[in-house]
């Protein structure tokens, strides 16, 4: 098969191509691990590649052949980020004291995933604990990006979206804390899915922020991130979080006109090629028969400052599990106390120290009410802005458009040296963790830097639930394709 058959493929053009006989999922999986072994010694995305990956495409071409009826994803080559637990493979988490890890069971969503068909390429790299916003904090070097591999990818599922960037699988799983799955695809020129908090279960994902992380995939299309969405959602007994599918009401987005509320931001911080974007999304929506109007949450400019005080704090609980005793890294010192401080010492890397310091600090008894107490109380008013905003009996809107990042893709090593530059990536991002909702990153055309043409993307928020609205609404951004 002509290896131009292979670009640009998608979910349902690979299922019908398999059943028409014009390709196989050998072919498909070979083709990607091709491309693997010949871009990744720059890229540095993948970490392990899985030895059983084309096993798995000859028992699903051998069942197809068979006429056995097949899953939705059969065939489908997928890239899985570092910090979802694949029976007996490593799971690191990107981290020196998970480095030998290997997990005893499946993580609820690669179980479905395997139910569904889809074949596991390998793991993919990420900053360590998913603490970062350009897979800089990976312990096994950084990712960088295909577009230019003298920027970095954005993080932290960096790996999981170069791994579809760069043509090396045709989907991937992401987690999202505080935007780690739509900046990265914002970044590479793919969409990127966060969906409602408690819609799909982290059963099996190494916890870094427990009532903010969130599974979503990364893909080319919209229609793709929708499939996947489909089959990895669910009620799960195994993460108490999730929700009963049976109680969310039953909504179909088709192309009904909606209204869309553009979100007020400081246009003076963003790099003039988004607020061009910006403006050619609102001009598009327009002219689909949309209405636009602008709309403020008066909270949202405490949302940086409560995001880093929340999630440090649970990192440093979820993080204090691994001291040596249990599993992971172990280096042994004169008593207990010392094999802690070794081992802690050593495994973890500069920024998850940094933030567990920080957690630490914000959770101790002095300080607790000062900091942790009054984020979670800005929070719940985060929480209810986006509630009176989507509230349509009161003039609200059906959903919230505003730019993924201020720019486009920055070069590796610009923002390692000061953190707060780094912490500001996610300052279009992190709203929609704190309040739950769920949000999509779709590529709304390039920028221009040093010769390079670097994807930007624009985001959008539906209420609870509505992940039809992004899908509805992403289908028509995808499709004006707008050029920046």
């Amino acid at each position: 098969m002509d290896k131009e058959f292979f670009k640009n493929l998608t979910i349902k053009k690979v299922a019908k191509a398999m059943q028409d006989g014009d390709t196989t999922a050998l072919e498909l999986t070979q083709y990607y691990l091709e491309n693997i072994k010949g871009k990744n010694g720059e890229l540095n995305a993948y970490l392990r590649i899985f030895a059983g990956a084309e096993d798995q495409a000859r028992k699903i071409d051998e069942d197809i052949k068979n006429g056995k009826i097949m899953g939705p994803l059969a065939g489908i080559p997928f890239a899985i980020k570092d910090n979802m637990l694949i029976k007996g493979e490593v799971a690191s988490a990107s981290s020196k004291i998970l480095e030998n890890y290997r997990a005893t069971y499946d993580a609820t969503v690669i179980k479905k995933l395997r139910e569904a068909g889809a074949i596991f390429l390998g793991t993919v790299n990420m900053d360590e604990f998913a603490m970062g916003s350009s897979t800089e904090n990976s312990a096994f070097g950084p990712t960088k990006n295909p577009h230019d591999p003298a920027r970095v990818p954005g993080g932290s599922s960096g790996g999981s979206a170069v791994a579809v960037a760069a043509d090396m699988a045709l989907a991937s799983l992401g987690s999202d804390t505080g935007g780690s799955i739509r900046q990265p695809a914002s970044f590479c020129g793919e969409v990127g899915l966060k969906p409602t908090y408690g819609r799909v279960s982290r059963s099996g994902l190494i916890a870094m922020a427990s009532s903010l992380d969130q599974i979503g995939p990364i893909t080319r299309t919209v229609e793709d991130a929708e499939i996947i969405f489909n089959i990895i959602k669910g009620k799960d007994p195994l993460d108490a979080t999730t929700v009963n599918e049976d109680v969310i009401p039953e909504t179909k987005q088709e192309n009904k006109k909606l209204k869309i509320g553009l979100l007020t931001y400081d246009k003076n911080v963003v790099a003039p090629e988004i607020n061009d974007m910006m403006e050619k999304s609102v001009e598009m929506l327009k002219q689909a028969g949309h209405e636009i109007m602008e709309v403020t949450l008066p909270y949202l400019k405490y949302s940086l400052s409560c995001y880093y005080i929340i999630m440090p704090a649970e990192v440093s609980s979820n993080l204090a599990r691994l001291d040596g005793v249990k599993y992971g890294l172990l280096k042994e010192g004169d008593n207990l106390l010392d094999d802690y401080l070794k081992t802690r010492g050593t495994g973890f890397g500069k920024e998850a120290k940094r933030r567990i310091m920080i957690g630490t600090y914000v959770l101790s008894s002095g300080y607790y009410d000062d900091y942790y107490s009054k984020a979670q109380e800005i929070r719940d008013l985060i929480r209810r802005d986006f509630e009176n905003a989507f509230d349509l009996s009161a003039g609200g809107v059906d959903a919230i458009i505003l730019p993924t990042t201020t720019e486009p893709a920055f070069k590796i090593g610009e923002k390692t040296d000061d953190p707060m530059k780094m912490y500001l990536e996610d300052i279009f991002t992190v709203s929609a963790n704190l309040a739950g909702v769920p949000a999509i990153s779709i590529p709304t055309g390039f920028a221009e830097r040093d010769g390079v043409k670097l994807p930007l993307g624009l985001q959008i928020i539906a209420p609870h639930f509505r992940e039809d609205v992004l899908f509805s609404l992403g289908k028509q951004v995808e499709n004006a394709k707008i050029k920046v």
